[in-house]
C-alpha cells in the first residue's frame, strides 16, 4: 500500500538536499532558495510538473514502476534510496541486476558538471542510460530505443544505419573491440544471463558476430583514438576515457579531442549547433 506522505517528504526532501550545480542547471540570479524547484525536477525526470506537484502534495494517481525510476534518475537516489522510494509507493523492490535504468547517482554527478563535455553513462550491454546534450550532438540520441535496440552492440551487428558514423575502413576493429567488451563482461557472474540472452540473438542474426564470437577476442584497456563521422562537420578523432561503477555494472564515458586540432575545434563547432542541421545558403 502507498504511503502517500512519507513518499511526499521523501521525494520533497530530496528535491530540496539537490543544488542547481548537482544536476548542471544555472542557479540564476533570482532563486531565493537552494534546493532544487518542483519543475526542474519535473523536467530532469521527464515528467510534467502538475504531476510531480500533486506527488509532493500527497494527491495524484499512484505513480508507476516507470515514474518512479525516472523520479529516482532525476533526484539522483543511491540504489538503497531508491529502493525506500519503492516500498513507500508499495511497490516491491526492484532486482538490482536485472533493472540496468538506475543510473549510479555518482556518475550523474561528475556528468552534471560535464554539460559542455560529450560524455554519457552506459551500461556492459551496450545500453545508452543518458547522455549530455553534446553526446547527443555528436553520436546521436542513444536513449531513445526500445527493446533489444537498447543495446548498441546489437544495433551495430544488425542495423546498417548504426556504423554510419564510423569509418568503413574501422569497422572491422570496432566489431572486433565490441565482441571483446562483451566477452569480458560474460566473465562477471552477475551479467552472465543477460549476455546469453544478447549473444543467442545476434547469433542467429548476425554472422559477422557468430564468427567473432566463437574466436572469443580479448579488448585491449588503454584508451585509444576513435575517428566519428559527424554529418554536418565531418571526420573528428576523440579519445574516450572510462569511469566504472563496478557494483551497477555501469560507465561513465567522456569523448575528448586533443587541444589545437581540427578535432578540437569541431567539437567547440558542435556545442554551438547542437543538435541543429548546418545548412548552406
Amino acid at each position: 500500500m502507498i504511503e502517500r506522505r512519507r513518499l511526499a517528504e521523501f521525494i520533497r526532501a530530496r528535491r530540496e538536499a539537490l543544488t542547481p550545480e548537482d544536476v548542471g542547471m544555472p542557479r540564476g540570479p533570482r532563486r531565493r532558495t537552494s534546493g532544487l524547484r518542483r519543475e526542474e525536477v519535473a523536467v530532469l525526470s521527464g515528467v510534467s510538473s502538475d504531476y510531480y506537484s500533486k506527488i509532493e502534495q500527497y494527491g495524484g494517481p499512484v505513480p508507476s514502476e516507470q515514474i518512479l525510476a525516472a523520479l529516482a534518475r532525476g533526484l539522483q537516489l543511491t540504489l538503497d534510496e531508491r529502493d525506500h522510494l519503492f516500498r513507500l509507493a508499495g511497490y516491491a523492490v526492484p532486482a538490482r541486476v536485472a533493472r540496468r535504468d538506475h543510473v549510479n547517482a555518482g556518475l550523474m554527478r561528475v556528468l552534471a558538471r560535464l554539460q559542455d563535455t560529450p560524455a554519457q553513462v552506459v551500461t556492459q550491454l551496450g545500453e545508452t542510460l543518458v547522455q549530455t546534450p553534446l553526446a547527443v550532438a555528436l553520436l546521436g540520441d542513444e536513449t531513445a530505443h526500445v527493446g533489444r535496440r537498447r543495446s548498441r552492440i546489437y544495433r551495430w551487428f544488425t542495423d546498417p544505419r548504426e556504423r554510419e558514423r564510423t569509418p568503413a575502413e574501422d569497422h572491422r576493429h570496432h566489431s572486433e573491440m565490441i565482441v571483446g567488451h562483451l566477452v569480458a563482461a560474460s566473465a562477471n557472474e552477475a551479467l552472465r544471463e543477460p549476455v546469453a540472452e544478447l549473444v543467442q540473438g545476434l547469433s542467429r542474426e548476425s554472422e559477422e558476430f557468430a564468427r567473432l564470437w566463437e574466436r572469443q577476442p580479448v579488448p585491449t584497456q588503454y584508451c585509444e583514438m576513435k575517428r566519428i563521422l559527424h554529418r554536418d562537420v565531418g571526420a573528428i578523432d576523440v579519445y574516450g576515457q572510462t569511469l566504472f561503477d563496478p557494483d551497477q555494472f555501469q560507465a561513465l564515458m567522456i569523448f575528448t579531442a586533443a587541444p589545437g586540432t581540427d578535432s578540437h575545434d569541431k567539437l567547440r563547432l558542435l556545442s554551438v549547433l547542437g543538435t541543429q542541421r548546418l545548412t548552406l545558403s
